[in-house]
């Protein structure tokens, strides 16, 4: 335990953390907020907010992301975009002691699909349902002013056998769920992850995120990505 000089200067070292995060979400607050290509400043801005030891700065952060539906079976949904990835990965990577995460790890995660934006939609489903597997929903963007729907590049369906634990934040990588042993785990729910290409979204552009089946509009949420990076 630090005592003394040693404990005034840990705590100072803290207060000027905590001081310029508060300085970079106030920043990025005034900014155009998506952005669909990250230079190496909003890199380095993204693997901060990822890296922080202080929790409430990543929960504030990440807050505007999710999105309640709240229509069955639609529970949440969850917007990554490039930057949030970044943040994502960096904090992921710091969970498991890797605190040495730069902006060359940054490039990798992004990959070669840089602009890449996932929606992320949680469902749970009737304990009764017949399901082997998450049903073939279809996850569209549909502009709220003008324009027509924005469809994903490919949808990645994950099914969950086990309860959902409340609270815990968006797993990443995504978690891939094993398959139940023999049928013995009901399908109690999923993840339905719908990859968009992010050069096709406008910076501050609103949006329904539709979830339909066979053609059936199940649940609908509106996204502000001028509140997003």
């Amino acid at each position: 335990m630090r005592t003394g000089p040693a404990r005034l200067r840990y705590d100072a070292a803290m207060a000027r953390t905590g001081l310029f995060l508060a300085v970079l979400f106030a920043a990025g607050a005034g900014v155009a907020a998506f952005v669909q290509t990250l230079d190496p400043q909003t890199l380095a801005d993204a693997i901060n907010i990822g890296g922080s030891r202080i929790d409430d700065v990543r929960t504030r952060f990440h807050a505007p992301y999710h999105v309640s539906v709240a229509q069955a079976p639609v529970d949440y949904i969850e917007i990554v975009t490039p930057f949030r990835r970044v943040a994502l990965d960096a904090e992921a990577r710091a969970r498991s002691g890797d605190r040495l995460y730069g902006q060359r790890d940054a490039l990798a995660t992004l990959g070669d699909a840089p602009s890449r934006v996932d929606i992320v939609v949680e469902l749970t489903f009737h304990p009764l349902n017949t399901f082997i597997g998450v049903p073939d929903y279809l996850v569209n963007l549909l502009p709220i002013v003008d324009g027509p729907p924005i469809r994903p590049r490919q949808i990645s369906r994950i099914p969950r056998f086990g309860p959902r634990l409340s609270g815990t934040p968006l797993p990443y990588p995504y978690a891939v769920a094993p398959p139940a042993r023999n049928g013995s785990q009901p399908l109690l729910g999923g993840s339905i992850i719908a990859t968009f290409d992010g050069e096709a979204l406008a910076a501050q552009g609103m949006y329904w995120v539709t979830v339909s089946d066979a053609g059936k509009e199940l649940a609908r949420a509106r996204v502000d990505f001028s509140k997003l990076r």
